[in-house]
C-alpha cells in the first residue's frame, strides 16, 4: 500500500470524483423519488434511497441501513453486492439482525437481535444539534468475537455517547464463521467475483467503508476524516484493513484494541499446492454435511444447506463438528499483515494501539523451567518474569505477552518505522463494582469505557471514578478522531511512541500516566522469541 497521513493530491482527487458521482446519484434520487420529509424522524438520502431515523437525548440515530444485498441463496459466499435502491422513505429506527452465529452466552456484549443470514446493515449516530452542513469526524466501530461471534446490536456498542461529544459514529455487521470465511474448489471454479474468494467477512467490512465514503456526508460526517476502531477480532480487522490493498484510501486513522498480530503463520492460504489450505477445510465441512464433488451441483447443494447446518459447531463456546476456516491469506483481500508491516507497505495513518492488563493468554500448563527454556535467553526471561507468582500467573503473563501485549508493541514499532505517529497504551482501569473479582482488566471489558457505554454494562453501579475514567479515554478518542492526535487541553500528555524510549500510556485507578514501559523487559524477551521462531 502507498497511502500516507497526508494523501497525495491524486488520491484526494480519486476520492472526490467518487464522492461527486455518489452525490449526483443522491441528488437524482432526491429529485425524482415521491417521498415526503414529514416522517417519524429526520430523513437522510443515501445513494440507494431515503432513510428516516429518530432523535433522542441529543443524538439522531439511523439503524438497520442496508449497505449490501442480503447474502442469501445464490449470494451466499459471494462478495457483497450493492443494495437495491428504494424510493419511499425507509424507517431506520431499529437494529437489523446480527449475522448468523451460535450466540456466546458468556459474552460481555450480548446480542440485541436474533442472528440471521440476512445481516448486512449498518447504523449511524450523529449529534442532533449538528448543523445541516456539518462535516464531523467519523468513528467506525468494528466488533470482535473471534470472527465467529459478535454483532453491532449490543448496548455497549451504541455510538450515541461518543456522538454526544461531537463525532459521527458508524457500526456495521460483517459475516462470521463459515458464512464469512469459507473456501471450496467449486467456489474457486465459479469465480463469480473476479478472484474475490474466501474472506467474505472482510469484503463486507470494505463494502461498509465504501458505503461510508459515498454516503456519510448526508449524515453530517466528513468522508475525508474517518477513523476505524475495533477490539479483539475487530482490532485484528483494523490491522488487516491497514494492510489490504482493497481498503486503501477508505480511512484516515486507526485504533486497534487488543488486536491479535503476528498471526500470519497461523492463517491458511486460500489454496496451495501440496499443503493444507482453506479449501481442504471447506471440503471437510462439505463432506460432513453430505455434499460431495467440486462441480456446480455441489455448490448449489452447499448454498441450499440450512443456515443452522452451516453454523453448527462454529461458536467460541461450542465444540467443532467439522473443519472451519477463519480469515485466510487470499492475496487480494488479505495479503499477510505481518509481512506488510515489516515491508512498510501498510496505510501510514496515525494509530492508537494497545491491550489490557489481563488480556488473552493461553497455553499448556508447563513448569517454570520449561516455559523459560522456550526463550532464546532463558536467563534474561527469568529475570524479566521471575518475580511473578504463583506459577499460574507466571505462565499467564508469558502467554498474554506473546499473544496480545508484545504484538501491539511490534505494530507500534513498525508503524513508527513507516513514519506514521503512534500512541501506545495499556488499559488497567477496573470498574469499581468489579474490583473484588478482577485484579486487572480482562479481555474486552475495556470496551464500555472506550465507547462511554458503562451505564449499559454496569446499570446502576457506575461510580464517579468510573465516569471520570470513561470521560478520560473518551476524550482521547474524540481528539484523535478530530485531529489525528489524542492530546488536548486539560488531559495528561500522551507521548508519541518512538523506537528508543518506547513509551506507553497506562490507564489505572489513579488516572493516566505516560512514560517508560514497566513491562519492557518482558516484551523484549518475548520479541526475541517471536523473531527467533520466525526465522
Amino acid at each position: 500500500m502507498t497511502s500516507n497521513p497526508a494523501r497525495p493530491n491524486g488520491r484526494q482527487a480519486i476520492r472526490r470524483r467518487g464522492r461527486l458521482a455518489a452525490s449526483l446519484a443522491v441528488l437524482a434520487i432526491a429529485a425524482s423519488a415521491p417521498f415526503a420529509l414529514a416522517q417519524t424522524g429526520p430523513v437522510s438520502v443515501t445513494t440507494s434511497g431515503p432513510v428516516a431515523g429518530v432523535t433522542a437525548d441529543g443524538v439522531t440515530a439511523w439503524k438497520g441501513i442496508p449497505f449490501a444485498q442480503p447474502p442469501v441463496g445464490a449470494l451466499r459466499w459471494r462478495a457483497p453486492q450493492p443494495p437495491r435502491a428504494w424510493s419511499t422513505v425507509r424507517p431506520a429506527t431499529e437494529y437489523s439482525n446480527d449475522c448468523m452465529q451460535i450466540p456466546f452466552a458468556g459474552d460481555a456484549a450480548p446480542l440485541g437481535t436474533a442472528p440471521a443470514e440476512d445481516c448486512l446493515y449498518l447504523n449511524v449516530w450523529k449529534p442532533a444539534a449538528a448543523s445541516a452542513g456539518a462535516r464531523l469526524p467519523v468513528v467506525v466501530w468494528i466488533y470482535g468475537g473471534g470472527w465467529v461471534n459478535g454483532g453491532a446490536s449490543p448496548a455497549v456498542y451504541s455510538g450515541a455517547p461518543l456522538a454526544r461529544d461531537g463525532v459521527v459514529v458508524v457500526s456495521f455487521n460483517y459475516r462470521l464463521g463459515r458464512f464469512g470465511f469459507f473456501a471450496h474448489p467449486a467456489l474457486t471454479a465459479e469465480n463469480a467475483d473476479g478472484g474475490l474468494l474466501g474472506n467474505y467477512g472482510y469484503m463486507d467490512q470494505i463494502a461498509a467503508l465504501k458505503w461510508i465514503e459515498a454516503n456519510i456526508a448526508a449524515f453530517g460526517g466528513d468522508p475525508d476524516n474517518v477513523t476505524i476502531m475495533g477490539e479483539s477480532a475487530g482490532g485484528g480487522s483494523v490491522l488487516n484493513l491497514m494492510t489490504s490493498p482493497l481498503a486503501e484510501g477508505l480511512f484516515d486513522r486507526a485504533i486497534a484494541m487488543s488486536a491479535p498480530a503476528r498471526m500470519d503463520s497461523g492463517l491458511k492460504p486460500l489454496h496451495a499446492d501440496g499443503r493444507p489450505d482453506a479449501e481442504d477445510d471447506g471440503k471437510g465441512f462439505a463432506e460432513w454435511a453430505g455434499v460431495t464433488g467440486d462441480d456446480t451441483a455441489a455448490l448449489a447443494a452447499l448454498r441450499a444447506l440450512p443456515a443452522e447446518k452451516v453454523v453448527e459447531g462454529t461458536g467460541m463456546a461450542t465444540r467443532p463438528v467439522a473443519p472451519a476456516s477463519g480469515p485466510m491469506i487470499d492475496g487480494r483481500v488479505l495479503v499477510g499483515a505481518d509481512s506488510v508491516f515489516r515491508n512498510q507497505r501498510q496505510a501510514r495513518v496515525p494509530l492508537m494501539i494497545g491491550g489490557v492488563t489481563a488480556d488473552i493468554g493461553w497455553g499448556p500448563p508447563l513448569p517454570r523451567d520449561e516455559m523459560l527454556a522456550r526463550f532464546p535467553d532463558p536467563a534474561a526471561a527469568g529475570a524479566a518474569y521471575g518475580d511473578i507468582t504463583p506459577d499460574a500467573a507466571f505462565r499467564y503473563a508469558i502467554y498474554m505477552d506473546a499473544f496480545m501485549i508484545e504484538p501491539a508493541r511490534f505494530i507500534a514499532q513498525e508503524q513508527t518505522r513507516a513514519g506514521a505517529p503512534v500512541w501506545h497504551y495499556r488499559y488497567g482501569y477496573v470498574a469499581e463494582t468489579m474490583r473484588d473479582e478482577w485484579p486487572a482488566v480482562p479481555h474486552a471489558t475495556e470496551i464500555p469505557f472506550f465507547m462511554k457505554t458503562i451505564e449499559a454494562r454496569y446499570p446502576g453501579e457506575v461510580t464517579p471514578a468510573d465516569q471520570q475514567a470513561t470521560n478520560l479515554i473518551g476524550a482521547y478518542i474524540v481528539n484523535f478522531a478530530r485531529a489525528g492526535d489524542p492530546n488536548g487541553q486539560g488531559l495528561p500528555a500522551w507521548q508519541v511512541f518512538d523506537a528508543g524510549s518506547q513509551p506507553v500510556m497506562r490507564f489505572e485507578a489513579d488516572g493516566a500516566t505516560g512514560g517508560p514501559d514497566p513491562w519492557r523487559a518482558r516484551l523484549d524477551v518475548t520479541q526475541a522469541a517471536a523473531e527467533a521462531a520466525r526465522k
